[in-house]
């Protein structure tokens, strides 16, 4: 599997669903530096996988809830992801950002809280599929991802803005 092209994507089916969310703030992104799980070790935005019978934006608000203790306020849909890796795995995830929330962030057994800039994004410490598609986001922009990945590296990619 090279490209993207080679993927049926209107019949492909993941076999996990999850969300991030990124709460965006004069000109600041709240992000985190993940403790366990998958991408353990990156810098990414909070979220994680659905539980049964819970929509993705109801998981984005749990997992962000759980990791940070904040709430986030005026969630909206950005984007949809969709992840292909070599090993077999898949996993589509929805992306939502908030522009307010309540609480303090706190860092958890699952993340470490970081406010940056939106133009001094640390790129090299997130996943590689992050500066295709973030920028549209913090630009409030609604988009498509899909994605080719060996382990760690991105073979190949296309978004649809």
């Amino acid at each position: 599997m090279e490209s993207v092209t080679e993927i049926d994507w209107d019949s492909w089916s993941p076999e996990q669903e999850a969300t991030l969310l990124f709460v965006i703030q004069d000109g600041q992104i709240l992000l985190i530096h993940k403790k366990r799980g998958l991408g353990a070790g990156n810098i990414n935005g909070p979220g994680g996988r659905l539980e049964d019978g819970e929509s993705a934006m109801e998981a984005a608000i749990r997992e962000t809830e759980e990791e940070l203790l904040i709430t986030p306020q005026a969630v909206e849909e950005r984007g949809s992801l969709y992840f292909q890796f070599r090993s077999g795995f898949s996993i589509f995830c929805t992306v939502f950002s908030a522009s307010g929330y309540s609480g303090t962030p706190t860092e958890t057994d699952e993340a470490i809280p970081h406010w940056f800039e939106v133009d001094e994004i640390p790129y090299a410490k997130m996943w590689e599929d992050d500066q295709t598609w973030l920028p549209l986001l913090i630009a409030g922009k609604s988009f498509k991802g899909y994605y080719i990945f060996d382990d760690k590296k991105m073979v190949d990619y296309r978004v649809v803005s």
